[in-house]
């Protein structure tokens, strides 16, 4: 089943987007809306609405999420002064675009 949302278009390269990094289940690239001045979104390839859908297949996905947020942060020299790693859950919880990801936020003085 092919999803359309932004997200699965710019992980199919459909869409534009400010790559950092990409592998074979995941991709990094830059907000359009930045709220820091690092602001990453990490995506996995696989379409998963939000964190309330993920299934049991699902938990590799997340933790190397959170292991690219780990080395992307370090990659951009915040690591040592500090960061967030944020999930925003469906609309209440700030969500907007209904494909998982993973904010990177950091770089404040």
């Amino acid at each position: 089943m092919v999803h359309d949302c932004i997200f699965c278009q710019i992980v199919r390269g459909e869409a534009p987007a400010e790559y950092i990094y990409k592998n074979d289940s995941l991709v990094v690239f830059k907000d359009i809306h930045p709220h820091a001045p690092v602001h990453l979104l990490i995506v996995p390839r696989k379409h998963i609405r939000s964190i309330n859908n993920i299934d049991d297949e699902d938990d590799g996905i997340v933790s190397e999420m959170i292991r690219a947020g780990k080395m992307m942060a370090k990659e951009k020299g915040i690591a040592e002064t500090g960061y967030k790693l944020l999930f925003n859950v469906e609309r209440g919880g700030g969500q907007v675009i209904f494909h998982l990801h993973l904010h990177l936020l950091g770089g404040w003085k």
